[in-house]
């Protein structure tokens, strides 16, 4: 199951299209999503989150707790819709497209990948483009 929860002034249009891509995601790597919840939140709420529970004092646009067993995909994944927003200017990319990659790098994580060092950055670069295309398949 796939729930989406929002703490701030924010809703995805089409829920329920985002839900069927994050299960592709899944599926495209041999996994199931079992029970994933995306909390999007403000800058306050997220730097909160990171304070709280990773000891960092640092924005960022996404933390992801990982509950995943086996190939059944489960996790909180909190994104800030700011940060997302600020990050799409800063790239020159649109909001929507942003908020697809940071979407999936979340469902990444869960299913193994990493960004720490050059290579799995690459990687995960690469990871996101092609699950963000996911999205623009029609459904």
């Amino acid at each position: 199951m796939i729930n989406f929860h929002y703490e701030l002034d924010f809703a995805l249009k089409n829920p329920n299209r985002y839900a069927s891509w994050i299960k592709d995601i899944c599926l495209s790597e041999n996994a199931v999503a079992k029970e994933l919840n995306y909390i999007f939140c403000n800058d306050n709420y997220l730097i909160e989150i990171n304070r709280k529970y990773l000891n960092h004092d640092n924005y960022t646009d996404i933390i992801t707790f990982d509950y995943t067993e086996d190939t059944f995909v489960s996790g909180d994944i909190y994104i800030s819709i700011e940060r997302v927003a600020e990050n799409s200017l800063t790239y020159a990319v649109s909001l929507e497209n942003e908020l697809l990659r940071v979407m999936a790098h979340g469902v990444l994580h869960l299913l193994g990948y990493q960004d720490k060092g050059d290579d799995a950055v690459a990687l995960m670069r690469k990871k996101e483009e092609e699950k963000i295309n996911l999205f623009h398949v029609e459904q």
